[in-house]
């Protein structure tokens, strides 16, 4: 592909060239390729076939892990962060040792450790990594959902925004099937803090235990605020709000 330079930026066809706008900005490719129908029906292309479906099961996991925690995602996640889950499932997938090819799924490589491994630590916003805001220890139980920060000072403990006078903090208990596609989300308490020097025992505890089989999975997230005349606003549409996947069961 080329970039279009320029002033007058093009989008549409033109011949057999497409002008579009992506994330990298106004682009140029010449219309090529093997055609569609060919790709479905010849032998040749198996190897294709079997890639592009593999392909597209890693993203719907991605998608389906994305649509469970849509509601914290909503005010944490980065541009990128639909390709790089797709990435990550796709590697998770490869571990799948027991499908045939073109038929090897997240629900079946999820299932050994190395791939929870590959999970745990997963940030939804790449611009707000956990480990580089958040400085105080803490403890998740897998038993009960629940999170536990002790003697958590903001002012020391919190990486924290210019502008911001206020942290919040909440966690999530969540049972996904990778499998049947089935979801279960329980969402614990929030925790809202001055960013002050006092310390503060933080227990969330999730409202309920998630129903279903699949992977559990613990997540914890911190919002950024700044008040104004009594009232918190989010800074930046939460640009530099944290949701990380601490834990995987």
């Amino acid at each position: 592909m080329a970039k279009q330079k320029g002033i007058i930026k093009l989008t549409g066809k033109i011949g057999d060239l497409s002008f579009y706008k992506s994330k990298d900005g106004f682009l140029a490719r010449e219309k090529g390729g093997v055609e569609a129908d060919r790709i479905k029906n010849d032998p040749a292309f198996a190897r294709t076939r079997e890639n592009g479906a593999e392909f597209g099961s890693s993203a719907s996991s991605g998608k389906l892990l994305r649509d469970s925690v849509r509601t914290m995602m909503a005010s944490a996640s980065d541009p990128r962060v639909v390709s790089r889950l797709t990435k990550l499932m796709t590697q998770i997938k490869n571990l799948d040792g027991t499908s045939a090819r073109g038929q090897r799924n997240v629900g079946v490589g999820i299932s050994i450790p190395a791939a929870k491994a590959l999970l745990k630590g997963f940030n939804f916003n790449v611009k707000a990594i956990l480990g580089s805001i958040l400085y105080n220890p803490f403890a998740v139980d897998v038993n009960t959902g629940e999170i536990t920060l002790v003697d958590l000072v903001p002012i020391n403990d919190v990486n924290s925004t210019p502008g911001a006078t206020h942290i919040a903090i909440r966690g999530a208990w969540a049972k996904v099937d990778f499998a049947t596609g089935e979801t279960d989300v329980q969402e614990t308490n929030t925790i809202n803090l001055p960013i002050d020097a006092t310390s503060t025992n933080v227990v969330l505890t999730p409202a309920g235990t998630p129903q279903g089989a699949g992977t559990d999975l613990y997540l914890l997230m911190i919002e950024f605020f700044q008040e104004v005349n009594g009232n918190q606003y989010s800074l930046k549409n939460g640009a530099f709000n944290a949701l990380s996947i601490v834990d995987v069961q």
